[in-house]
C-alpha cells in the first residue's frame, strides 16, 4: 500500500491495540525481536519503527496496516466505566476491556449511522435504594411483577446497546458505561445463562444507580448486586411461590427456572425475603459447592441472544452488500474484533443474522436519513 506507506504511523493507535491484545510493552519488545526502550520510542512518537519492524508488529498485533494510520481512538476511562471484581482483574486484563469497549463505540457509531434505534428509557435512579429503584424501573417499563422471560432482548428495547465481552478471564464478568447519552453493556458470554442473566442486570443496576459515577468500590457492587435481586426475582413473584419449610436442593432447582436465575442467587433472595433460616441457607449453599454447582449451574436455561443485532447485519448485507468483513475494512480493523463484540449474541455465518424470537417480534428499526 504505497500511499499509507507515505502516511504517518499514529502511536497511540500502536498502544491501542498492543493493550487490546494484551501484552506489555516487555512482552511486545520481545516478541517484535526489538529492546523496550524502541516500544516506549514508539508509542510515544519519538521515533517511527522502520517497515520491516512495523510489519512484524501489524502481525503480532493483528490490525490490518489501515488501522495504525487513523486519527486517535477515544478510550473509556476507568472511572466511566463499571466493572464487577475490578480487584482481581490484572491491569492488562482491564485495558484489554476497556479497549474492546472503545471498538464497540466505533462499531455503534457504524450502526446507528445507518439505522435509527430504540432510544434509552433508563430512569435515572441514583438517590433510591437497589430494590426501591427495581421495583419502580419495573412499574416504568409496565412489567409489574412478571418474570423476565429474555433479559438481553428487555435491555435492547429499552435503548442499551449489548455486546460480548470476549476477554478469556472469569475475573472479567462485566462492564457497563454510559456514552453521549446512550447505555452500554459489555458481558462474558463464556458463563452460564443465569449468570449471565445476572451480570445484565447487575450492570443495568450500575446504570440506573450510579449514572453519575458515585459510589464506587464495593458499596457499589453491592447496591448493583440488591438491585439485580430485586429486578429478577421481585418480592411480589417470590412470596407467590415460597418453598416449603425444609426446602430440599431439588426443590429450589424446580423453584429457579421460574426467574431464570442461579441457585446460589434464588438462595440469597430467599433469606434475603426471610423464606429461608440462616442454618438453612448454610445448609443449601454447602450442598451446592458439594455437588459443584457453585462453579457448574445445573438446569442451565437456553442462552440468550440478541435481537438487534442479527436483524441490523441481515439489513445491511442485504440492502447493501455490507457483509460483516465489510463492516471491519470500513471500520479498518479485522474482522475478529467484529465476531467478539458479537460472540454469542449472533450465532450465525459471517454474511447473515436469524430473525425472529421465541420471546416475540423484534424492535422496529428504521434507517437514519
Amino acid at each position: 500500500m504505497a500511499d499509507e506507506q507515505d502516511l504517518q504511523i499514529n502511536p497511540t493507535r500502536l498502544t491501542f491495540a498492543r493493550k487490546r491484545r494484551g501484552y506489555k510493552k516487555s512482552q511486545l519488545a520481545e516478541l517484535a525481536r526489538v529492546d523496550l526502550r524502541s516500544i516506549s520510542s514508539y508509542e510515544s512518537g519519538e521515533t517511527e519503527p522502520r517497515r520491516d519492524i512495523f510489519i512484524r508488529l501489524q502481525a503480532i498485533l493483528k490490525f490490518p496496516e489501515e488501522f495504525f494510520y487513523g486519527p486517535t481512538i477515544e478510550e473509556p476511562c476507568e472511572d466511566s466505566a463499571s466493572f464487577r471484581a475490578l480487584t482481581k482483574m490484572s491491569a492488562s486484563q482491564r485495558d484489554m476491556a476497556l479497549t474492546q469497549g472503545a471498538v464497540a463505540l466505533l462499531f455503534s457509531e457504524f450502526l446507528e449511522g445507518h439505522f435509527e434505534l430504540p432510544e434509552a428509557t433508563l430512569p435515572d435512579l441514583q438517590r433510591c435504594a437497589p430494590s426501591v429503584a427495581a421495583d419502580a424501573v419495573r412499574r416504568v417499563w409496565g412489567i409489574g411483577e412478571l418474570s423476565i422471560r429474555n433479559v438481553i432482548h428487555l435491555l435492547e428495547a429499552k435503548g442499551v446497546r449489548i455486546f460480548s465481552l470476549a476477554v478469556e478471564a472469569r475475573e472479567v464478568d462485566a462492564f457497563s458505561m454510559w456514552k453521549s447519552g446512550k447505555p452500554f453493556i459489555f458481558l462474558n458470554n463464556q458463563k452460564s445463562t443465569e449468570h449471565s442473566r445476572f451480570d445484565a442486570a447487575h450492570e443495568l443496576g450500575h446504570l440506573i444507580l450510579h449514572k453519575h459515577g458515585a459510589p464506587h468500590g464495593r458499596d457499589a457492587e453491592s447496591q448493583a448486586n440488591s438491585f439485580a435481586s430485586a429486578f429478577l426475582m421481585p418480592e411480589g413473584s417470590v412470596l407467590a411461590h415460597p418453598p416449603s419449610r425444609r426446602p430440599t436442593l431439588f426443590e429450589l432447582r424446580s423453584l429457579k427456572k421460574i426467574w431464570g436465575v442461579s441457585l446460589s442467587a434464588l438462595a440469597y433472595r430467599l433469606h434475603e425475603l426471610n423464606l429461608l433460616t440462616d442454618w438453612q441457607y448454610r445448609n443449601l449453599f454447602m450442598q451446592m459447592a458439594k455437588n459443584g454447582f457453585l462453579t457448574n449451574e445445573p438446569d442451565s436455561c437456553h442462552r440468550e441472544s440478541s435481537l438487534i443485532l442479527p436483524q441490523l447485519l441481515q439489513s445491511l448485507h442485504q440492502d447493501k452488500g455490507l457483509s460483516r468483513s465489510r463492516i471491519a475494512a470500513e471500520l479498518k480493523i479485522s474482522i475478529s474484533e467484529i465476531e467478539a463484540l458479537l460472540f454469542g449474541l449472533v450465532m450465525t455465518g459471517v454474511n447473515g443474522g436469524r430473525l425472529g424470537s421465541p420471546t416475540g417480534p423484534a424492535p422496529m428499526l428504521t434507517r437514519s436519513k
